[in-house]
């Protein structure tokens, strides 16, 4: 093999620019392809990430009033309607929420361990719910307990003061691991809006923040529930089966008790959830067809160069075979001839790789780029180089010495 490696650089010299392009394709591939795996394997973690809750059995309604209601009615209008709503055969819990996830809102306050927003502070997600939210979500308790239903406040009242003074909340796992790494979180006190303390009563195993980037970057993101009723969505959640039905019962019970407001929207979770990552499903196509295109050009390219190359040097090979050489010897020349141009610009992919990581690290705030990508894109061209000059090298090997030289 070594004694094939003095013609073959020799022969790439008289025919650099053409060496010249099949490197550089190769780089591009491997640089492009590495980070486009990346970014599919991070879209393909989005769409199976776990939120926590039992999505096959939750819907969203959001009722819009023909005529305003007064701010400190709304806590007993929410009330009157989860009443109606808890009382629909099938339904096994209901609540009014906030927020909810795949909803494109947002409710953030800051949190910390000292008053006036001194010492650590974090920023989470802020749900506000009666005590039926864990229910309805479907979120399994790892520490303490859930709201009683005297614990539950009136948001405007609460809010209607310079200082609100919210007694208990609850947190997702992250925030407890956050503020309090290796101890317990139930029992502790936290700040909210100013010097009143929050006591935390319970740790949810998994509550997501609706900023799912921010989730995906910190493991589910910081949320919390507050004991609030007040403004936002009703959510639903039914047995097994009998979402749809129960959506059609629950729109009827909401529109029945006041006459002008109506339903705009109901939807169950797992088709808010698939509207949400609709992009995310078509950015993960979209760069498996880049990956695929380029590796196609990329083994063209490389047997286009060979079979160029083959008639190039057919008196060569009619040559070699003369003075006795085997068809395993001319087809490993090309072979090894390949391996040297797809190495070279593996070698440079591999730091254009890592260097256009960096720029959509800093760019758009992606992941790092796992290292184990760069072994797997320098051995998915190695082999595709391998594949592509298979064809032409066997061509030239099975030339005979006459026929070679006559050409």
């Amino acid at each position: 093999m070594f004694k094939d490696l003095m013609p073959i650089l020799s022969t790439l010299r008289r025919h650099r620019i053409a060496a010249g392009l099949i490197v550089l394709e190769v780089a591009l591939s491997c640089g492009i392809v590495t980070n486009a795996l990346h970014l599919i394997q991070t879209r393909i973690q989005a769409l199976n990430a776990d939120s926590g809750m039992a999505e096959s059995e939750i819907a969203v309604l959001t009722l819009r009033g023909s005529k305003p209601q007064l701010p400190e009615r709304t806590a007993g209008i929410v009330a009157e309607d989860l009443a109606r709503v808890r009382a629909v055969p099938g339904i096994k819990a209901a609540t009014v929420a906030n927020q909810i996830v795949y909803g494109n809102n947002s409710n953030n306050s800051g949190v910390s361990l000292e008053p006036d927003n001194k010492g650590l502070r974090i920023t989470a997600a802020q749900y506000a719910a009666d005590e039926q939210m864990i229910p309805t979500f479907g979120l399994k308790l790892v520490e303490g307990r859930n709201f009683s239903a005297d614990e539950v406040l009136d948001g405007y009242q609460a809010f209607a003061v310079s200082d609100p003074k919210i007694p208990q909340l609850i947190i997702n796992k992250v925030m407890a691991e956050k503020l309090f790494p290796g101890q317990p979180a139930v029992g502790k006190q936290v700040y909210l809006f100013g010097r009143s303390p929050s006591t935390i009563i319970g740790v949810v195993e998994t509550l997501t923040h609706t900023q799912l980037h921010r989730a995906r970057r910190d493991g589910g993101g910081t949320a919390m529930i507050l004991p609030l009723r007040g403004g936002g969505s009703y959510v639903i959640r039914t047995e097994p089966g009998r979402l749809d039905a129960q959506i059609k019962a629950v729109t009827a019970a909401l529109e029945e008790g006041d006459k002008s407001r109506v339903v705009t929207q109901a939807r169950s979770l797992t088709e808010m959830r698939s509207a949400f990552y609709a992009q995310d499903r078509a950015m993960a196509w979209l760069m498996g067809g880049v990956c695929m295109a380029l590796l196609l050009v990329t083994a063209m390219g490389i047997v286009g160069l060979a079979s160029f190359w083959v008639q190039q040097r057919t008196r060569m090979i009619g040559t070699r075979r003369a003075l006795g050489a085997t068809e395993s010897q001319i087809l490993r020349y090309f072979q090894l001839e390949n391996l040297l141009l797809t190495t070279t610009g593996v070698l440079i992919g591999l730091v254009g790789a890592w260097a256009l990581s960096q720029l959509l690290m800093q760019s758009y705030e992606l992941p790092r780029l796992p290292w184990l990508y760069l072994p797997a894109g320098a051995l998915t061209l190695w082999i595709l180089g391998q594949l592509a000059v298979w064809v032409p090298a066997r061509r030239a090997a099975r030339l005979s010495a006459v026929a070679a030289l006559r050409s």
